[in-house]
């Protein structure tokens, strides 16, 4: 788990894309103006031309961790799928694999190829043939982040989720960004979410208003804001007629954060891509169902758990929330070195921060 930006887009960075932006031919969404939704009523989420057969769906979607074993380093690939099929069986809308949690800048491009298509099996096998799974595939320059769309889509991924570059930034004009998406978006196989993140990207944050342009590629079909910026959340979901609990259909604008899932779904978001759901998936999606059953009260107890819960995992990172899979549920392990392994001290405060949410996850 990683954490989020709450401050507002800084002004003037990446504000406002001019120019034409690439839309492939028969594009679902027409040009987006200001004032008028309703040029987003459509997605190509539902575009039968794309032949997309696992459609997303709004809920919560899990960021998988990497699984290693403690000795080698190698991929651990039976853990890799048995917790593919934990998390399934909690009831998830999907799982995203090469994020953050997963340590994809610790793997190689055939190791990265290898846990996507150990997913896919161990997804289908069990029988969530239908369950979609997006691959991170961003990447510094726009000829490797096509590349990783093309292996995840080869490697059974059903859509990508893309970071933008950002080890240039300072060389960077107003039109870069834009022309990235709109290059990975063309070229991509599968389709594409954009994920801004500004802490994994040297503080480079897309605005509302970029992201809604961008979003008139017929190729990007929704977003992932790990910025924390709920406001920002609200005007992409309502410009852009996000898919919510209540209406299916349309641009995926998700949530990066468990902690933020009821205001994400409250403000007409799709849901979240939540690292959390790891240890977590019942109490997460839990909350989208009281959410969806009008059950306010009880959503905003729950959601409190969720985000004492979710703080414990944005401190200890991707190594705390390995130990506390170890710790409540018995398996987890190690980060990739040179990531650190825990104390006893850091097992046992991990452990003891999990605790509360772990109780009310097994006792759904």
């Amino acid at each position: 788990m990683s954490p989020h930006h709450d401050a507002p887009s800084p002004a003037g960075s990446y504000s406002r894309f001019t120019g034409s932006l690439p839309i492939r031919p028969g594009a679902v969404q027409p040009q987006f103006a200001p004032s008028h939704f309703d040029s987003f009523d459509a997605s190509s989420v539902e575009s039968a031309d794309m032949g997309i057969h696992r459609p997303l769906v709004p809920g919560v979607y899990v960021p998988t961790v990497a699984f290693f074993d403690p000795v080698t380093d190698d991929l651990d690939l039976k853990t890799t799928a048995s917790h593919a099929v934990r998390l399934a069986e909690a009831g998830v809308a999907g799982l995203t694999t090469q994020g953050s949690n997963g340590e994809a800048v610790h793997l190689s491009h055939d190791e990265r190829d290898l846990v996507t298509s150990t997913t896919r099996k161990a997804l289908d096998d069990a029988g969530f043939g239908d369950m979609p799974l997006i691959v991170g595939c961003g990447a510094q320059s726009t000829r490797e982040s096509i590349e990783l769309c093309r292996r995840a889509h080869a490697a059974g991924g059903d859509y990508a989720l893309v970071l933008p570059p950002a080890y240039y930034k300072g060389l960077f004009s107003d039109e870069t960004v834009k022309h990235f998406f709109g290059d990975v978006a063309t070229a991509s196989p599968v389709p594409v979410l954009i994920y801004n993140y500004p802490g994994a990207v040297s503080g480079l944050d897309l605005s509302s208003d970029a992201i809604v342009d961008l979003a008139r590629h017929d190729n990007i079909v929704g977003c992932k804001l790990t910025c924390g910026n709920t406001g920002k959340l609200n005007r992409v979901a309502a410009a852009t007629r996000a898919a919510t609990p209540g209406e299916p259909v349309g641009f995926m604008c998700m949530g990066g954060s468990a902690d933020f899932a009821l205001q994400t779904l409250v403000g007409g978001g799709s849901g979240v891509i939540a690292g959390l759901a790891n240890v977590a998936p019942k109490a997460c999606v839990r909350l989208v169902e009281l959410f969806e059953a009008g059950n306010l009260k009880e959503a905003r107890k729950l959601q409190a758990v969720v985000a004492r819960g979710d703080w414990a995992a944005i401190q200890g990172g991707v190594v705390g929330v390995k130990s506390a899979l170890v710790s409540h549920f018995g398996y987890g392990g190690y980060g990739r070195k040179p990531l650190p392994r825990p104390s006893k001290d850091q097992v046992r405060q991990w452990r003891d921060d999990f605790d509360e949410l772990v109780r009310v996850e097994k006792s759904l």
